[in-house]
């Protein structure tokens, strides 16, 4: 006779098993019964058809919390719609489902996926969609009830988002909380299923561009069930390793008869295969312990739980674009899709429809810069012999002389940094650039309106030594001709000097490239500032609050905030890339040459704007406040202060309004922030050894990445 203690030890057992579902004929069976289809139940099980399909032919098995509320649902109907001969039994009383995790309400919204409407025979799964999280690992993805965002209407080719996270047990997290199921064992197979079953992916951005391919991003433990390292290791930087040609997983995606891109088998991995008429074959691929999220770029994401970091991601593909690499990668990619280089059009001789170059972009093929806008490892340099110099337009990193410092100056108590927000998508907005190719010019008239690079001698103009140069990065004076940006020639006539240049390269055809690429990423940054609490309508002293705030209120939003900014920067710095690797010989092209958009002469534009508006700001705070700086580095710049608030010098009308002209507080691009402060005598120490305050009070350098 067995014992109390082991048929409790065996209740106990059967009680820890997962729920049995009945055999797949009979979930068919049960759910045609009820009437309901099985798009209507993969709607209310936030799944896919397809999945639902395999259930009922025994392919795939739910797994929880989805499969608690499958069992659920097919218990109800099993008491409705017993099997022929067998009597309908009484209907019982359903235990209390367990209540939810309450999940807060959001005010950011990836794409939408439409809600089904339960029969009303039939009670609602009561499962969490959102998985529970282990004990111990606190949610990096909860915040303040807010007011409720309009969601974007649903591709209906794309009901489940622009991408997923796949983990180790199958489940793959995409936006809004949806979990699928995903059947894999392989990288061919997890092609073949996001392209077939995931309903990912996301719309173009421009009527002639290209929809933009699904993006899964694999865990550690979803990389080793695929067959993939858990990590990469070598000698180069993690971000330029790939797996070997002969890799196991290499072979499979070849054998399959699958392509990877030039850049092989990285943590940013592109499969696919010829595009089948409009339609293409192309999934990206994200591997997190792999390095794939830059910790630089994505604070945190990478130790992020799966659902959360589908939310962070999602976010930035629904505001900015989906990832197709590092930041500075997906930056340089929004500006081809929002600027695609061909569009349709008819033959007039054939009456077919041919790809024609759309006006405005960079067009197809790439360009070679003129000889002063090229690096000196370019062809253009090292095959002509070119000695006439480089332009030499860089963000500032300039730091005052400690001898220029008044006494009144020294005593004051703090030193307080300024950060303008995103200065270099304040400089991209109405920039004119180039758009053929450059030609030579010599003794021309100077146009502020035609962009290229002037030979100038501006070694005559004479500024106040408290102020840097606007024409150097290091804000030195120049001493002799030099190669400058129309933007730095035409600020030398704005302050009143004449201009004669020797010679310039030009460029005819001209247009506002960059707008659309500044207003998406502009609304994307402030947006994403409004949902941190940090709005267009708070006042100076509300804004410094809310700044001081905003990265508590909601990690995975200041994460998003975080590659927002990193992609901006990094896209300038990209249309400038330089060459990488170890074999690579002076002389030689590299590939990214190849691109239309390496086009150093846009970057610089870019950068010279940004620099000469940053004097502005300079010039003009001194001639109303009589305050200058101490240091500059890029975007933040240093000022001596009796107080620890900007509020204690910024120029204020009587009228309490900030002073147009001068530095402006507010979220906006291109308007200052906070950045730090520090006692003056710290500042002063600095200097004196020719350290840069500012560089120490931002935490890092601000130059734009051109190697990633």
């Amino acid at each position: 006779m067995a014992s109390e203690e082991e048929l409790f030890a065996n209740i106990d057992a059967l009680l820890a098993e997962e729920p049995q579902l009945p055999p797949p004929a009979e979930r068919a069976r049960l759910r045609e019964a009820a009437g309901i289809t099985q798009a209507r139940l993969a709607a209310a099980l936030k799944t896919t058809t397809q999945t639902v399909k395999n259930y009922e032919n025994g392919r795939s098995e739910p797994k929880s919390p989805r499969l608690e509320a499958y069992q659920r649902l097919l218990k109800g109907w099993a008491a409705k719609y017993p099997a022929h001969g067998t009597p309908a039994a009484p209907a019982a009383p359903m235990a209390p489902a367990a209540a939810p995790q309450p999940v807060t309400p959001e005010t950011f919204t990836g794409p939408a996926v439409p809600e089904a409407t339960a029969p009303a025979s039939v009670e609602a799964p009561a499962a969490p969609e959102r998985p529970v999280r282990p004990a111990g690992r606190p949610a990096t993805s909860r915040r303040p009830a807010a007011k409720k965002a309009t969601k974007p209407a649903v591709d209906p080719r794309f009901p489940h988002g622009p991408l997923a996270v796949l983990d180790g047990d199958g489940s793959a997290y995409g936006v809004d909380g949806i979990v699928l199921d995903c059947p894999a064992t392989t990288i061919p197979e997890l092609v073949e299923w996001t392209l077939r079953e995931s309903g990912l992916g996301a719309p173009k951005l421009n009527r002639y561009g290209k929809d933009s391919d699904p993006l899964i991003v694999l865990t550690a433990a979803a990389a080793v069930k695929l067959g993939l390292p858990e990590r990469l290791e070598g000698h180069e930087q993690r971000r330029s390793l790939r797996l070997p040609e002969d890799h196991p997983v290499v072979k499979q995606v070849t054998k399959a008869k699958w392509q990877l891109t030039q850049r092989g088998f990285g943590p940013w991995a592109r499969i696919y295969r010829k595009a089948q008429g409009r339609e293409r074959q192309c999934v990206q691929l994200a591997i997190l312990s792999w390095d794939a999220l830059d910790e630089r770029s994505w604070p945190g994401v990478a130790e992020m739980e799966p659902a959360d970091i589908a939310r962070v991601l999602g976010v930035y593909a629904q505001r900015v674009i989906t990832p197709r690499g590092s930041t500075a990668v997906s930056g340089l990619e929004l500006m081809t899709a929002l600027r695609p280089p061909t569009k349709p059009e008819r033959d007039e001789e054939t009456g077919n429809w041919i790809s024609a170059y759309n006006p405005g972009s960079l067009g197809t093929e790439p360009m070679d810069p003129a000889p002063p806008e090229a690096t000196a490892e370019h062809p253009v340099v090292v095959q002509s012999g070119w000695t006439g110099g480089f332009l030499n337009e860089e963000a500032y990193q300039w730091v005052r002389s400690v001898d220029s410092l008044s006494d009144e100056e020294c005593m004051m108590p703090f030193a307080v940094g300024l950060d303008l927000n995103t200065a270099f998508l304040a400089a991209a907005a109405r920039l004119v650039v180039g758009l053929s190719a450059p030609d030579h010019f010599h003794a021309p008239k100077f146009n502020p309106k035609i962009p290229g690079s002037w030979l100038v001698d501006l070694s005559h103009i004479e500024l106040d030594p408290r102020l840097p140069s606007p024409f150097t990065p290091d804000g030195t004076r120049p001493t002799g001709p030099a190669w400058y940006q129309t933007h730095t020639v035409a600020y030398a006539q704005e302050l009143g000097y004449d201009v004669h240049p020797i010679e310039a390269y030009l460029r005819r055809e001209t247009g506002a490239y960059l707008d659309p690429w500044h207003d998406r990423l502009k609304n994307a940054y402030v947006d994403t500032l409004a949902d941190l609490g940090v709005t267009k309508d708070l006042d100076d002293r509300a804004f410094l609050a809310a700044m001081e705030q905003h990265k508590q209120v909601d990690p995975a939003l200041a994460a998003v905030l975080a590659a927002i900014k990193a992609t901006v920067k990094g896209g300038v710095g990209k249309l400038r890339e330089r060459p990488q690797g170890r074999h690579y010989k002076e002389g030689e092209r590299w590939p990214a040459l190849e691109r239309p958009t390496w086009r150093p002469d846009i970057r610089a534009a870019v950068i010279s704007k940004a620099r000469v508006n940053m004097h502005r700001k300079l010039n003009n705070m001194a001639k109303m406040t009589g305050l200058f700086p101490l240091a500059v580095l890029s975007d933040c710049v240093v000022y001596p202060s009796p107080g620890a608030s900007p509020l204690d010098f910024l120029p204020y009308a009587a009228s309490g309004k900030p002073q147009p002209g001068g530095f402006r507080l507010g979220p906006t691009p291109g308007l200052a922030k906070l950045e730090g402060v520090q006692p003056m005598l710290w500042a002063v120490e600095l200097m004196e050894k020719g350290l840069n305050p500012a560089r120490h009070i931002k935490g890092g350098d601000a130059v734009l990445d051109e190697g990633e």
